[in-house]
């Protein structure tokens, strides 16, 4: 009996005869690195014994042809990941959503025959799901992570899902690799930690043997990975769609949604305190805001494109490991999402809605993206394991609110009472039973596929894995440079097994030699170890400074918080004249104080939203003090207060604070700044608040 194994195989191992002669090249080089790594692996072989020569890549139609069904290692591999956990979801367990809606702006006319993209004005109905990837629904809501980014559209064509998350690339080019993938940064088997983190052995080694996944890495390390909020994050469709019109024409097309609040991060110790301080931070942010009435919005935009204009690329837009820089193909702004109405049961609605990018309608269509085609079989074999049953559909979060018809009938929890003798096609026993339309019907675009070869083959336009890592770092702002090498040193430093972290230093060289010097630094090397020889030459492509998020960020106190804290005798005027000018800019006001209950000047009675030692300044975008001397002095022998202004100030956050807080201010190591500012007149504390302190950072002081 043929033993079965998870351990790894080479990429050099037998090919299909009928591939080209350098299919080899087209692989990828995963399974040459992890030779590198030592070590006798016996062959990996199917659930059933087979033997697998190539574990890196889907059975194609031709280099760029869609998968094919008939892949039983892809589908045996996926379909046994898909149900290994219920009912949990395997990942973007740990999510929050909204109602809403959206409206189309500018029409597409001419370009798709989806309604829901070509009639102006029109409010189609939507339900939004953001999610953090790797931790479980119990973990928390600030970890280093990707965001899921999912949206259902209730359209009257039928639902539509576009599921992305906040980053545009992917890990990995191939769906054969995501269980691998999450294998990796899941917990440890063996110890069942860490939860929600990438921070270990398995996950960086997995990366280091994947060279595809550096241009993912570099994002996954940046602040785009730890959110302020989920109201200031971006999302993206990920892969390249198509939109076909009414002569069956294909334009392909990229989805970006924007945030109307612009974008804003933690730092890395505001997040790792925010862990401590509010699991459910991200949560409740949403929560309130749309109770405030303060609904998210973001814009819909797209990059359309040619299957010309896409041959001239330097790059393959079907890769996704790759973006098309906004420079090259500018965003064109279509429609607005409004979330405005919180969910009346967080399980029959959040944790039961079921997203998959093959619930498209009539006018939009797929590409040959290999990570696609298997999300398009995935999503719907997970459903069906988490939910329990083919009727998941006609839960009230997932049935579409447009008539549906069909044949469907039976099954485990079948919610509906068809009637009528008929449930088949063709028939003519009942004059009213469904039948399919040629003239409104989804239709496929008619593609040519020209390459006659089938095997398990990259393109070998998939072979840049450095260059647009490269374009990501470079492209950024020496502040958010630093914050990417300060992010891999924490994490390669939890790394026990020293190869692991020479070959991930040795992928950093590649990318940028500054980059690598920094975390070899971080790490102690005495020497950087040897660059990684990459598959084809690395291009030097321009930067691009929409892949910032200093620069996306809005400098605002729109969306935001602001934390007041008081105490006993605390000037009650000057707590309002802050008040009604903060709100007045677009931010919530909290008041903290070392009581729930605190009695102002005036003895007015206040209850407050928060005591000091359970709200730290994390939880704030920017703090003011009012305080009376006395009441300072007695504060600056409490820890939480010396804290809340440390953290405040250490996370790049403005501070207003009254004579009787200088005294706190000197035990916290407060340094009077720019924004660091008194409370005499709000104006000056308005105007600074809206933008993180940059300047206090030790990245924006290094050459």
């Amino acid at each position: 009996m043929a033993k079965r194994t998870q351990g790894g195989s080479s990429a050099k191992s037998s090919t299909n005869m009928s591939a080209p002669k350098d299919a080899e090249t087209r692989r990828g080089n995963a399974g040459e690195l992890q030779q590198q790594a030592g070590g006798e692996h016996p062959p990996m072989t199917t659930q059933q014994g087979t033997v697998i020569s190539d574990n890196q890549n889907s059975l194609t139609q031709g280099a760029k042809g869609p998968t094919l069904l008939e892949d039983f290692i892809l589908r045996e591999k996926i379909t046994h990941f898909d149900h290994e956990r219920i009912p949990e979801r395997i990942v973007h367990a740990r999510g929050t959503a909204a109602h809403g809606y959206f409206e189309l702006t500018d029409p597409l006319k001419g370009i798709t025959t989806a309604k829901v993209l070509t009639e102006k004005g029109a409010r189609t109905p939507v339900f939004c799901r953001i999610s953090t990837v790797a931790g479980g629904a119990g973990s928390v809501d600030t970890p280093r992570d990707v965001r899921g980014f999912a949206v259902k559209f209730y359209t009257q064509e039928g639902n539509w899902d576009l599921v992305g998350n906040n980053i545009p690339v992917f890990f990995i080019q191939d769906a054969m690799k995501f269980p691998d993938l999450i294998h990796a940064v899941k917990m440890e088997p063996d110890r069942g930690y860490p939860q929600a983190a990438s921070a270990h052995d398995t996950f960086w080694d997995y990366i280091s043997l994947t060279p595809e996944a550096m241009h993912m890495v570099m994002w996954a390390m940046s602040d785009r990975a730890i959110p302020r909020s989920i109201r200031m994050i971006e999302g993206f469709g990920i892969h390249t769609f198509r939109l076909i019109n009414a002569k069956g024409e294909s334009t392909f097309v990229k989805f970006h949604w924007r945030p109307k609040l612009g974008l804003q991060s933690t730092v890395w110790d505001e997040a790792v305190k925010l862990q401590c301080a509010d699991n459910d931070f991200h949560r409740r942010d949403l929560f309130e805001a749309i109770q405030a009435g303060q609904y998210p919005e973001w814009e819909l935009a797209v990059q359309l494109f040619s299957e010309e204009e896409a041959a001239g690329f330097p790059f393959d837009h079907l890769d996704p490991t790759k973006l098309i820089p906004e420079e090259l193909v500018p965003l064109r702004t279509i429609g607005r999402m409004v979330l405005d109405r919180w969910p009346d049961n967080f399980f029959a609605e959040t944790e039961q809605v079921a997203f998959c990018p093959a619930n498209v309608v009539p006018g939009i269509d797929f590409s040959n993206d290999p990570l696609l085609q298997g999300r398009l079989f995935s999503y719907l074999d997970t459903q069906l394991s988490r939910l329990g049953s083919p009727n998941f559909a006609q839960l009230p979060i997932n049935a579409p609110k447009c008539p549906f018809h069909n044949n469907q009938r039976d099954g485990h929890m079948q919610m509906q009472v068809p009637k009528g003798r008929v449930a088949y096609e063709p028939s003519s026993l009942e004059g009213n039973s469904p039948r399919a339309s040629a003239a409104t019907g989804f239709q496929s675009f008619a593609e040519r596929i020209d390459d006659p070869a089938k095997g398990r083959i990259r393109p070998e336009s998939f072979a840049d894995h450095y260059s647009q890592a490269r374009q990501f770092y470079r492209s950024q702002t020496p502040v958010e440079q630093g914050h990417i090498a300060s992010a891999i040193v924490f994490e390669l430093s939890k790394v026990e097994t020293a190869e692991v972290v020479e070959r991930v230093v040795s992928h950093l060289r590649v990318i940028d030699e500054g980059l690598a010097k920094e975390v070899g630094k971080g790490l102690g090397m005495s020497k950087l170890p040897k660059a990684a020889k990459p598959t084809v030459p690395v291009q030097d492509m321009p930067d691009s400074p929409a892949l910032r998020i200093i620069g996306k960020a809005k400098d605002t106190l729109e969306g935001r918080v602001v934390g007041i804290l008081v105490a006993e005798g605390s000037n009650g005027k000057a707590v309002e004249s802050f008040r009604k000018a903060a709100e007045k800019a677009g931010a919530m006001v909290k008041l903290v104080a070392p009581t729930k209950r605190v009695s102002f000047k005036d003895g007015t009675e206040v209850t407050v939203d928060g005591q000091l030692a359970g709200t730290p300044s994390v939880v704030f975008d920017a703090v003011v003090s009012i305080l009376m001397p006395k009441e300072g002095e007695k504060l600056a022998d409490d820890p939480a207060a010396v804290s809340w202004f440390s953290d405040a100030y250490h996370h790049l956050k403005a501070i207003a604070a009254c004579p009787g807080t200088q005294i706190i201010l000197e035990r916290a190591h407060v340094k009077h700044d720019d924004g660091v500012v008194g409370i005499d007149d709000p104006k000056p504390f308005i105007k600074v608040a809206g933008t993180r302190q940059w300047s206090r950072d030790p990245a924006s002081k290094k050459k």
